[in-house]
């Protein structure tokens, strides 16, 4: 989980977030080992912003994956760490192992936090629930 929190910590450096200020950075470890990245993009039509889970998954995929094992989140406050939104617990449990982990660390780095993703959306919607 180290190398993940320092890929996290990495990408949140890069974050593009004029508006808000609130920089974010996610790491995606597949289950094949490989880790990919993401920041933020905040946007002025600020709907159209970009979530740092989202851009590493986008990257994952891109990459030809489609498993995460766990992933990593950098930002926030060591009160209130950046964790991932609801449509980004959405998108991530799509790829997710059934006990995928999650490490949520503050935008300085410490702090850190560890639970399963299935605690951050417990019943979440899955392929085989539609109808």
């Amino acid at each position: 989980m180290d190398e993940l929190i320092a890929a996290a910590r990495g990408a949140r450096a890069n974050a593009y977030a004029p508006y808000s200020a609130y920089r974010v950075g996610a790491a995606i470890r597949a289950d094949d080992g490989s880790v990919h990245i993401g920041c933020n993009v905040e946007n002025a039509a600020y709907p159209e912003s970009l979530c740092a889970e989202a851009g590493a998954l986008a990257a994952m995929v891109a990459a030809g994956k489609t498993r995460l094992v766990a992933v990593a989140i950098c930002g926030g406050t060591a009160e209130r760490p950046a964790v991932p939104c609801g449509g980004c617990r959405q998108k991530l449990s799509e790829f997710a192992i059934p006990d995928a982990e999650v490490a949520v660390v503050d935008g300085e780095g410490g702090g850190l936090r560890r639970m399963r993703l299935a605690a951050l959306l417990p019943f979440g919607f899955a392929l085989g629930d539609r109808q």
